[in-house]
């Protein structure tokens, strides 16, 4: 690699939502990043935002659902790469949270096709493989992960 050449580092919160064994999935459309798979509700740390901060407004953006800063637990940490010699790498900070406040409601139909409830020992086979990893990584108690190397 270049000397000149940086990787970037690229932020971003998700929301575990459970329901007891249950986990909220969104399968996504119209993205251009792995469309037709399940995600959960997710974002990119935006400039003056914490991740904290992030989860909360990606709650209310894409599930019209408010959740307030004690009811987010810190489940697990990933550093991952976005593909083989990739200058990207990404930080993730998932998120449970038990509890929120609202319906829950699909406020991105532009680029979600549907919010799913799957049991946890369920999943669908069409699940981006770093968040299948995480969920199996929460169940098993494990905080931080390395994904993509």
């Amino acid at each position: 690699m270049p000397k000149d050449d940086k990787y970037k580092l690229v932020p971003a919160s998700y929301i575990i939502l459970r329901n007891g064994k249950q986990v909220l999935l969104l399968k996504r459309v119209n993205t251009g990043y792995e469309d037709g798979k399940y995600s959960m509700i997710a974002g990119h740390v935006e400039d003056g935002e914490t991740f904290t901060d992030t989860a909360i407004r990606e709650g209310l953006e894409e599930a019209g659902i408010r959740i307030y800063p004690e009811d987010l637990k810190v489940a697990h940490i990933m550093q991952r790469r976005s593909g083989p010699g990739a200058l990207e790498q990404r930080i993730d900070v998932f998120f449970i949270a038990d509890s929120w406040v609202g319906k829950i409601v699909n406020n991105e139909p532009h680029k979600c096709d549907e919010l799913q409830w799957f049991d946890s020992d369920n999943l669908p086979t069409n699940i981006i493989p770093h968040v299948k990893h995480v969920l199996k990584c929460v169940e098993k108690g494990i905080s931080y992960s390395e994904f993509g190397w």
